[in-house]
């Protein structure tokens, strides 16, 4: 038998130390000054050559789901109270017979095509062409929070006190000068590291259907630089610990307004058009009413947007944006179909009756059919299933025509145009009709189907908001009946019925929309049950 001397032994020892031990004993042997916590076993010794970036890789066999890494992160950013830039979940499943888990520690991904900056309005993220870190520019931003719904993992996090989104960085102040970021450096199975990758590779790797762990979002759409990897696949089967749990998204009340009423205000300068159209003599009586209250409309909703700001002084830099953001552009047909608006009242009132006048309540309502499309889009960008294109464009347009038709009805009632009244009223009971039990079919179509797309944000209005159906089944039964009445009933009484009716109506598509916001899955990384 060979006998294996004390150096001998001593190597194999040194060998088989983690990098706290070989740090701890450099620290021992004055190899380190006092304090200095490089840890550079786990981090590059080599800044990014060309075509690569920095990304985490995380070792899911060292990760114990202590979150010695989400108290590091926090108290060295100096984060809110409830306010965390890394995040640690859970899967779940079985194998062999048995329970699988697995706890997943997660941040910004720095991904190669970030969601977050492309659509910002006031590009108020930065990836660095060196590094790939993808930065939060905290003086650009104006607090909007469009990076939160666009971000597929719900890494952008929103600090009321600041009034702005802030986010993972890498801690790359400390990377520049060789020190490895807190999360890193706080964990004590060094189950994160930081690492170069080829920026082609994972663009190539990142093919439709493929997810950095079982219940994270499709790779493709933004192309995470984020490396996991175990000796253990996780079972077919495994799924995040909180895939199935029913909650309610914030209801964004400004943004809810807004929509709602620059929709309502699109659709009442398309009617005042189409009354120009159709019989000028209601025109040249109606048609100042008519252009007056889909102006104030308008304004009302653009002002409420205001509030959904954290910093609304910086939204004037929106244009910025408008090469890839969808808010950028509707911020720009809004701000275009406002500045339309106010001559189209103007014409109306010193010329009515006029071509003029009609002329350009048909160039807003058009402007304003366009704005709503970019509505639409911002949420369909997102790529959430219940913000489908469907889904999206036809509540959203639909709303337009329904309360377009239901708001013209009033003002035509009270400026003693009747016939245009009964006509404004028979498209609203239409169209109300075709969009009511268009969403209720899908409703329970969604809710009996498992297996639908739409079927957690079914479940979740079914649990959570049990009286939301049966009140808008309420509402639309009362504006049916008042716009019949106001039909066929006394004629001295029908603008308060149709009143009613725009009111009841009005009511329904904001309960439609606080739906919209609240029931919609946000997809994120696993969390826990």
């Amino acid at each position: 038998m060979t006998e294996v001397n004390l150096i001998d032994r001593l190597l194999a020892e040194q060998g088989a130390l983690t990098a706290v031990a070989r740090f701890a004993r450099r620290h021992e042997e004055g190899g380190l000054p006092a304090q200095a916590r490089y840890y550079e076993d786990l981090i590059p010794l080599t800044r990014p050559a060309p075509g690569q970036q920095y990304a985490f890789a995380v070792d899911l066999d060292a990760c114990t789901g202590c979150k010695a890494c989400v108290s590091a992160c926090h108290s060295l950013n100096g984060l809110d109270e409830h306010e965390t830039w890394r995040d640690v979940g859970l899967l779940v499943g079985e194998r062999g017979g048995g329970p699988y888990l697995q706890t997943v520690t997660t941040a910004c991904h720095h991904c190669v095509d970030p969601a977050c900056l492309e659509g910002c309005p006031v590009m108020a993220y930065d990836k660095d062409a060196e590094t790939g870190i993808v930065r939060h520019l905290d003086d650009q931003c104006i607090g909007c929070q469009y990076c939160t719904l666009k971000c597929p993992y719900g890494v952008p996090k929103y600090s009321e006190r600041l009034g702005i989104v802030r986010k993972c960085d890498m801690c790359h102040d400390r990377l520049a000068v060789g020190e490895a970021p807190a999360c890193v450096q706080a964990c004590p199975h060094e189950a994160i590291a930081i690492r170069l990758v080829d920026v082609a590779e994972v663009s190539a790797a990142a093919t439709p259907g493929t997810r950095l762990v079982p219940g994270a979002f499709d790779s493709s759409y933004t192309k995470p630089t984020t490396v996991y990897h175990s000796r253990k696949a996780p079972p077919d089967a495994a799924h995040a610990a909180c895939a199935y749990k029913l909650q309610l998204e914030h209801a964004h009340w400004p943004l809810l307004i807004m929509l709602v009423a620059t929709q309502a205000a699109t659709g009442l300068f398309a009617a005042a058009f189409a009354t120009g159209i159709a019989s000028p003599g209601q025109f040249h009586n109606a048609g100042f009413p008519l252009v007056a209250a889909a102006f104030a409309l308008l304004n009302g909703g653009l002002f409420a947007a205001v509030f959904h700001l954290g910093r609304p002084l910086g939204a004037w830099r929106f244009f910025l944006g408008l090469r890839t953001s969808w808010m950028s552009r509707e911020i720009l047909a809004f701000s275009l179909m406002a500045t339309i608006a106010a001559p189209a009242v103007g014409a109306a009132f010193l010329f009515p009756g006029s071509p003029l006048a009609s002329g350009l309540a048909g160039a807003t309502a058009l402007l304003g059919v366009v704005a709503v499309l970019t509505s639409a889009m911002i949420y369909i960008d997102t790529r959430r299933t219940f913000w489908s294109p469907v889904e999206s464009f036809g509540r959203f347009y639909g709303a337009t025509l329904v309360l377009g038709a239901a708001a013209a009805a009033v003002v035509l009632g009270l400026a003693g145009q009747s016939a245009g009244m009964r006509a404004a009223l028979a498209i609203a009971v239409a169209i109300r009709a075709i969009i009511f039990g268009w969403e209720y079919a899908s409703h329970r179509l969604a809710l009996k189907d498992r297996n639908a797309a739409t079927h957690l944000s079914a479940l979740t209005i079914s649990a959570l908001l049990p009286w939301l159906f049966p009140s808008r089944i309420a509402l639309f039964v009362v504006a049916t009946l008042g716009s019949l009445v106001a039909i066929f009933g006394a004629p001295q009484f029908a603008p308060a019925w149709a009143a009613l009716a725009f009111a009841t109506t009005a009511a329904s598509q904001i309960l439609e929309r606080y739906t919209f916001f609240t029931a919609v899955r946000a997809p994120h990384m696993p969390g826990g049950i």
